[in-house]
């Protein structure tokens, strides 16, 4: 099991030297996401100043993207780290990519993916041979790639895709096409068990591949601290991320196969009546640790590798790499120590 961290760099001249810090650390990975930033930028940072480590996207969002916009950022990334770039790419919801991004959602999000993967890998052959550009899905149409416009071969062309999803669908397309599948933090053991891997192995089966072919990461809600009063901060920053997802339909299979679906209705309501302070007093304890790892920092890695032995190949916390913070030091400290006990 490999330990990867996130970052969300606020400043992108900070990246350089966080890079190091992890790889110095000894951690596995190092991931960036699309919420207030561009994921890509700060891994061509993080490409120039380490050596070992894989970056990747945890997730860029795809749909607003060009399939050939985002092949030619990651032909690029995957040259400038030498191999070490994993694409990791997610749907969002259509909210957020007609009216935040003003792009195309075609209203069957799994189809319109599979589609993508296929015409980033066309166009990845295309750039290593140097040769023709034939594509042709329902949403994705590519035949022009003229010589001036085609990067040409590097050295290490087989860019991993990782996917992210919920339901089933999508968990089947991971297993079908996918080198890697993001799961969502917002899960439970019995949910992975129960629907991401027979959803996979469906997926993986229709292909000819083994499940074992596709390798699971995830960020993992955790709940810690050297204190009652920082687990008590910890644990409300928990309990409003699981209320955030709990609210949004999307979610609910998670919920369903517990027979939570009375909380995700309760969770809704309380967002449209705009009381997001409130959302988290709601969420009962049961549901914390289904959801998160709750331990002190010490033990935190080893619980973390004692829930998922055998079920994830990546894992990482939720919260972002901050080794400046006290508080948060002490935690990457102990998940050091741990993965070179």
């Amino acid at each position: 099991m490999k330990f990867d961290v996130t970052i969300f760099p606020d400043d992108l001249n900070s990246t350089r030297d966080l890079a190091r810090i992890v790889e110095d650390y000894g951690f596995d990975g190092l991931w960036t996401a699309e919420a207030a930033h561009n994921p890509f930028l700060p891994l061509t940072l993080a490409a120039s100043s380490t050596q070992r480590i894989h970056l990747g996207t945890a997730i860029a969002v795809a749909f607003p993207r060009s399939p050939m916009v985002t092949a030619q950022i990651a032909w690029d990334l995957a040259a400038q780290s030498r191999g070490r770039f994993i694409l990791g790419m997610g749907t969002q919801i259509e909210a957020n990519i007609v009216m935040r991004f003003s792009a195309l959602w075609t209203g069957k999000p799994v189809q319109q993916m599979r589609e993508y993967i296929e015409a980033l890998r066309a166009i990845w052959q295309a750039f290593q041979q140097n040769g023709r550009l034939r594509y042709r899905g329902e949403t994705y149409k590519f035949g022009l790639l003229q010589p001036f416009f085609n990067p040409g071969p590097i050295e290490h062309p087989h860019i991993p895709i990782y996917i992210a999803g919920v339901n089933e669908g999508m968990c089947r397309l991971g297993g079908e096409l996918a080198d890697g599948f993001h799961v969502h933090p917002f899960h439970t053991v019995k949910y992975l068990r129960d629907l991401v891997y027979p959803a996979l192995m469906q997926g993986a089966e229709k292909a000819g591949r083994s499940v074992k072919d596709v390798a699971l990461s995830c960020a993992v809600f955790v709940v810690t601290g050297r204190d009652a009063d920082e687990i008590a901060r910890n644990t409300r920053e928990i309990k409003s991320q699981i209320a955030f997802y709990a609210s949004t339909p999307g979610y609910r299979a998670v919920l369903d196969m517990h027979g939570w679906g009375d909380l995700g209705q309760h969770m809704n309501r309380l967002t449209k009546e705009g009381k997001w302070d409130d959302m988290w007093r709601d969420v009962p304890d049961e549901v914390l640790h289904a959801m998160a790892v709750v331990a002190p920092p010490d033990e935190l890695p080893y619980k973390l590798r004692e829930r998922y032995q055998g079920l994830l190949d990546r894992v990482g916390y939720y919260f972002p790499f901050k080794p400046q913070e006290a508080d948060r030091r002490i935690i990457w400290e102990a998940a050091s120590r741990a993965m070179h006990g």
